[in-house]
């Protein structure tokens, strides 16, 4: 059978046998108006006031929103928020939107416009997250470790983030505090938040939160200088959003995390001989930096030495920015990537993630830019021809194999049902 899957901009397809388990996320319909129900989110939150009395007498107010590398529908979900912060009398030259983008890298012109829109790109002032600049402030430590935001963040009177929440394959969930650390923090402070020793810890996974080493320590940053509205919204497939959680943090983003888990996690009867897995298409795919959640998707139910397809576009390649291809190029095996020991480095966390992968199954890896070099010194093997490299790796595996497609990537969580 052929299976669709979601890769790059415009998606791709495989064929696999007529056997072969797809597993997919519950897709929820989108809300028939996504902007009445933001409004209507700001209006009556979840817990905590709205947005009207909190922003009452405010005078500097920042909103920030995720970056390239997510599918966040920011052109919905933004312009009913500033709409609202004008009714509630907020000047537009009282308003900055902040983009949280993290170690990642800074959008051009072009693609700001096409995250947010262009007429908030006229309208707000937009500052572009840089961790390694000098614009960030002390709020505090969580674990001896000194916590530095952006400064247009901590001294707003109004703190408002925004997110999309998905399964994470090392803090639990994305949006919530991830906004703030490690979104708007300096280089040092997300260092720490992934710091080895945190991600090697067992509960630094796919929607675990208690005593995720990595969640604990985001939350406990975000604490210190907290937004007073989080506003995390769910989405489906085509990028609609399904549901809106809006109102202080943990409160909001506890219910959010609740709602996008039940429709995410999908358990499995036993492990399988081959995986064919995407990284959720574009955005999400942008790179092989970012498809490394894909791999560790489904690396939770492939058996241990089998083999993984990864269908993921990488049209921004490695990237060449940031260290993830500076430690690809000197990894050998995957004992040299996935190592917790030592000083914490950038990009480091996914290595790590990807050399644990790595260390349970074979991974080919289907590109529209990285079907050659480096990859080999990546340990990925090219796999230009995707059904092609399906049918080799059936050939290998022989009669009976097992075979599963997350044609969602990350965004489905499945987990191999415990063996009584």
């Amino acid at each position: 059978m052929r299976v669709e899957l979601a890769y790059g901009r415009h998606g791709t397809a495989v064929e696999v046998p007529d056997s072969a388990e797809v597993i997919l996320p519950t897709d929820e319909p989108g809300l028939t108006d996504e902007a009445a129900a933001v409004t209507a989110a700001l209006l009556s939150p979840w817990a905590g006031p709205p947005l009207q009395q909190l922003a009452a007498g405010a005078e500097r107010v920042v909103v920030v929103f995720p970056d390239l590398t997510r599918p966040m529908p920011n052109r919905t979900v933004l312009p009913p928020l500033l709409a609202e912060l004008d009714r509630c009398g907020v000047a537009d030259d009282r308003i900055t939107l902040l983009c949280a983008t993290g170690t990642h890298r800074q959008a051009t012109v072009a693609e700001m416009l096409e995250l947010v829109g262009p007429g908030i790109v006229e309208r707000y002032g937009i500052v572009d997250h840089d961790a390694t600049s000098t614009t960030h402030v002390s709020v505090g430590e969580v674990d001896g470790v000194p916590v530095l935001l952006q400064r247009e963040y901590v001294e707003a009177d109004l703190r408002v983030v925004t997110g999309f929440v998905e399964p994470h394959f090392f803090a639990g969930f994305s949006g919530g505090p991830k906004a703030v650390c490690p979104g708007l923090a300096a280089s040092a402070t997300i260092l720490e938040a992934h710091h080895p020793r945190r991600i090697a810890d067992a509960r630094a996974t796919f929607v675990t939160r208690t005593g995720n080493p990595v969640h604990d320590f985001v939350r406990a940053a975000t604490a210190l200088a907290p937004p007073q509205l989080s506003v995390d919204v769910a989405i489906n497939r085509a990028r609609q959003v399904t549901a809106v959680f809006a109102g202080p943090l943990p409160a909001a983003h506890d219910v959010a995390c609740a709602h996008v888990q039940s429709s995410a996690v999908r358990t499995v009867d036993a492990a399988f001989d081959l995986v064919v897995s995407t990284n959720g298409g574009y955005p999400l795919d942008r790179n092989l930096y970012q498809a490394v959640k894909g791999m560790a998707a489904a690396g939770r139910i492939v058996r241990p030495g089998g083999i993984i397809v990864m269908a993921a576009a990488c049209e921004d390649g490695i990237p060449v920015d940031g260290a993830f291809a500076r430690i690809l190029a000197a990894a050998r095996t995957p004992a040299d990537l996935a190592g917790a020991a030592g000083a914490p480095e950038l990009d480091r966390w996914q290595a790590q993630v990807l050399g644990r992968v790595l260390a349970r199954a074979e991974v080919q890896l289907h590109t529209d830019t990285l079907d050659g070099p480096p990859l080999p010194e990546a340990l990925l093997t090219p796999a230009p021809d995707l059904d092609g490299a399906v049918a080799a790796a059936l050939e290998r595996l022989g009669t009976g194999a097992r075979v599963a497609v997350l044609p969602e990537g990350p965004l489905t969580v499945a987990t191999v049902r415990p063996q009584p």
